[in-house]
C-alpha cells in the first residue's frame, strides 16, 4: 500500500475513482470542482505513469483490468483515510463508518443478517450490502466495489485474504402435489430432466448441477424453468408447486416436517462451500465484521 501510494500521485488516483463512480469525465469534473480538461489530463498522466490503459472510454466509463487494480487501491486508500480521521477524532459528530459487502441471496435470507447484529456498534457502523450470486461476488471485490464478500471461490482476489466459512447444504425438493403430477412413475434422473424447475435467475446452476450429477454428467434440468430472483419468492414458488428446486436445508427442514415439501433425494444433498474474502486492510470495522461473520457461519453452516 505504501509503495504504491509513493509511485502513484494521489490526486490522479482519486480522479480516476471519481470518473468510474460518476460515469463520465464531465460528471467527475463537477464532483471534484475542476474542469473536464483537468480530469482528462490527470487520467492521461496516470495512464502514462503506469504504462497501462486504465479506462474504456464508453458511456458510462468502465475500468480495464489494470484500471480495476488502481480503482481498488483508491477505495482502500479512502477507507484508510476515513479510519484514520475517526481514530484522530476528526470525523463529524456521530458520522458512521460505511462497510460494503457482497453476499449471496440464500446467505442473506438465512444466516448473514444475524451476523451483522453481532458487530459492535460503537463507533457507529452502517452496512451497504450488494446481493449477488456466490459465484460472482468475488468480481465485485476485483472491481473495488465492496470491501468484503461471501463467495464460493477459495482463490483469493489480489489484495484480499480468505477464510473458510463452511458449506451451505441444499436439498432437491418439491410440493407433494407437484411430485405426484410430474415425478412419479419414472426414474428421478429422467423425470427431473423433463419436469418444470424453479431457478433464481439465468446464472443459477444449482438445479442443473444436481441433475447432471444424477445423470452422471449428461444434460441438465428441464428447459421449462421459472426464474424467481428472491430467496423468499423462490421458496414460495417451490411450495406452491410451480416447479422443483434446490432449497437451503435450513429453510427446507420445517416445510418437510409439515408435509408442505417432499425431499426428492434425501441421500443426495448438494453442498456449496462458502468463503469470506476481504481487503487486507488494518480496518477495525472490517475486522469486527469478519469475526462476527465467521462466528455466525460456524454455527449456521456445515463444517
Amino acid at each position: 500500500m505504501t509503495d504504491l501510494s509513493l509511485d502513484l500521485p494521489l490526486d490522479q488516483v482519486r480522479t480516476l475513482l471519481a470518473v468510474i463512480d460518476e460515469g463520465t469525465f464531465d460528471a467527475a469534473a463537477a464532483a471534484l470542482h475542476v474542469t473536464p480538461s483537468a480530469v482528462s489530463q490527470r487520467v492521461k498522466a496516470l495512464e502514462q505513469r503506469t504504462g497501462r490503459v486504465l479506462l474504456l472510454r464508453t458511456k458510462p466509463v468502465r475500468p480495464t483490468e489494470s484500471g480495476e487494480i488502481v480503482v481498488r487501491f483508491a477505495r482502500q486508500l479512502a477507507r484508510l483515510e476515513r479510519d484514520t480521521r475517526s481514530e484522530l477524532g476528526m470525523s463529524g459528530a456521530g458520522e458512521p463508518t460505511r462497510v460494503t459487502v457482497a453476499v449471496n441471496a440464500d446467505s442473506l435470507a438465512t444466516w448473514f443478517l444475524p451476523a451483522l447484529t453481532r458487530v459492535p456498534q460503537e463507533p457507529p457502523l452502517c452496512f451497504e450490502l450488494h446481493r449477488e450470486d456466490e459465484t460472482r461476488t468475488a468480481q465485485l471485490l476485483r472491481e473495488g466495489l465492496v470491501m468484503a464478500a461471501v463467495t464460493s471461490s477459495a482463490d483469493p482476489v489480489t489484495g484480499c485474504s480468505v477464510r473458510q466459512l463452511g458449506r451451505m447444504r441444499y436439498l432437491a425438493a418439491a410440493a407433494p402435489g407437484f411430485t405426484a403430477r410430474h415425478l412419479e412413475g419414472s426414474p428421478l434422473r429422467e423425470a427431473l430432466a423433463q419436469a418444470p424447475v424453479v431457478t433464481f435467475d439465468r446464472s443459477d446452476d444449482l438445479q442443473d448441477a444436481f441433475v447432471r450429477r444424477l445423470r452422471r454428467g449428461a444434460g441438465g434440468a428441464s428447459a421449462v424453468r421459472h426464474a424467481v430472483p428472491t430467496s423468499e419468492g423462490f421458496l414460495d414458488a417451490v411450495v406452491a408447486g410451480l416447479g422443483w428446486g434446490m432449497v437451503p436445508e435450513v429453510e427446507a427442514g420445517p416445510l418437510l416436517a409439515a408435509g408442505r415439501l417432499t425431499s426428492l433425494a434425501p441421500d443426495r444433498p448438494l453442498d456449496v462451500p462458502l468463503y469470506w474474502q476481504q481487503w487486507k486492510l488494518d480496518s477495525p470495522a472490517l475486522a469486527a465484521l469478519a469475526d462476527a461473520v465467521v462466528e455466525t457461519a460456524r454455527e449456521a453452516l456445515r463444517s
